[in-house]
């Protein structure tokens, strides 16, 4: 008998405690939040609700997530970034939980349900920026890009299963339970979160208050035209894909497709289209991180066009895989850069305006969709999103640093931060001597 000891399988360099069990918990969280977004909308119909009032549920998500995204960012770079997600989570959990409770147990009301859900996007507008922050934090090296695509893969794969099995189990045992399953998911995310260990974090300097630290997190962002004309144009850019998806899609189905399910499959290659760009930028390592990145917009104007046309649905999936696919291209880029560019400490703050950026527009352009089709025609609105998403796209790579910046090795970039921070000391004590 060979008396060898076999290795054991141990994990990449680059997916450290803190990685693995962030990926995790997201994971975790994405199975049963992704089910609980149909759910909610089936409890508001089964209580008698309309369309009307599934709007109204999810704005009242979107408002408290747009309100507190920046304070959120500054309290994660203020405290313990595990602390405030832990929080979040049990806010998150607590709320689902009586949503699920007054579901299970009774008729609940349409003014029940939007607070309930408002306290959800109220955990989420502080947990998105200090999740980033962590993220960031837990990845060193020249293998960023590489865990940052693993961990979007595995995201966007339970996003994608816990739509199915939500939509399966809601059919099967009622929206209730599965927002009782969504708060067990919170639960148990909190916990694997709760194991985050912070002792690599270095120690952040107190700050001189709340709105000091956003100031302090808007000068790092207008300091940085590669960043702030990106989080523009994304703010343009998500606003009218998400009208696209959300009002139009249906519509275009409804009247030339088929019905709901020519459209869910759509969506579904949109889905596969992420899982594949993920596994993509897995393997490549464009030296150019924003150019790559943002010439990937370009076909993210592909679905508008498309609906706009109406193709039949195996060429609009086509659309939308590749979409899929470029949308990833750009978010590890994105992603990568960030991590190589923006100080530890101001992480969360940064990540905060970027997700405002994200999400401020989507509650206008949604409401101002039904008026565009009724001023313009459906068609034309479709191809104004498209257009915009081309337009603000090229603006973007007309800016030096968005073409410019590269891919750093992990020598430059402590090389990079060491030279900062002489420089900074270098400041400080002429500051003193003066």
């Amino acid at each position: 008998m060979d008396n060898a000891v076999t290795p054991r399988l141990r994990r990449p360099a680059w997916a450290g405690r803190n990685y693995s069990l962030l990926t995790a918990a997201a994971v975790v969280t994405n199975l049963g939040s992704h089910g609980a977004l149909i759910a909610a909308a089936f409890a508001v119909l089964d209580a008698g609700g309309d369309g009307g009032d599934v709007g109204l549920v999810a704005m009242a998500r979107t408002i408290p997530l747009v309100v507190f995204l920046l304070i959120g960012g500054a309290v994660a770079d203020r405290l313990p970034r595990h602390h405030v997600m832990v929080a979040a989570n049990t806010l998150n959990c607590l709320s689902q939980a009586a949503f699920a409770a007054l579901v299970l147990l009774g008729e609940p009301q349409l003014w029940q349900m939007m607070l309930l859900t408002a306290l959800g996007g109220t955990g989420q507008a502080f947990f998105s920026p200090a999740a980033e922050g962590m993220l960031l934090s837990s990845v060193t090296g020249d293998q960023a890009s590489r865990a940052f695509a693993l961990f979007r893969m595995a995201m966007h794969g339970a996003a994608i299963g816990g739509a199915a099995l939500g939509g399966a189990l809601i059919a099967a045992i009622g929206p209730g339970w599965v927002l009782a399953v969504d708060a067990v998911a919170f639960a148990v995310a909190g916990v694997l979160r709760a194991f985050l260990r912070v002792s690599e974090v270095p120690e952040r300097a107190p700050g001189g208050g709340m709105l000091a630290d956003l100031r302090d997190g808007w000068r790092e962002v207008i300091g940085r035209p590669w960043l702030w004309t990106i989080v523009v144009q994304f703010s343009v850019v998500v606003a009218v894909i998400g009208a696209a998806d959300a009002v139009y899609g249906p519509l275009v189905a409804r009247d030339s497709l088929g019905g709901a399910a020519p459209w869910g499959l759509a969506l579904s290659a949109f889905g596969a289209g992420t899982i594949a760009g993920a596994f993509l930028m897995m393997r490549w390592k464009p030296r150019r991180l924003l150019l790559a990145g943002s010439l990937c917009v370009f076909p993210l104007a592909l679905p508008s066009a498309a609906l706009a046309v109406p193709l039949q649905l195996p060429l609009l999936a086509a659309a939308m895989f590749v979409s899929g696919v470029a949308i990833e291209v750009f978010g590890v880029s994105w992603m990568t850069a960030l991590h190589q560019e923006i100080p530890e400490d101001k992480f969360s703050r940064v990540s905060a305006y970027d997700w405002f950026g994200s999400v401020s527009l989507v509650p206008l352009a949604t409401a101002l969709a039904g008026p565009a089709e009724t001023a313009f025609g459906r068609d034309t609105a479709l191809w104004g999103c498209a257009t915009l998403v081309v337009l603000m796209t090229a603006g973007v790579l007309c800016v030096p640093d968005v073409r410019r910046l590269t891919r750093r090795t992990e020598q430059e970039v402590a090389r990079s931060g060491a030279e900062e921070t002489g420089s900074a000391d270098a400041e400080g004590a002429a500051g003193r001597l003066g």
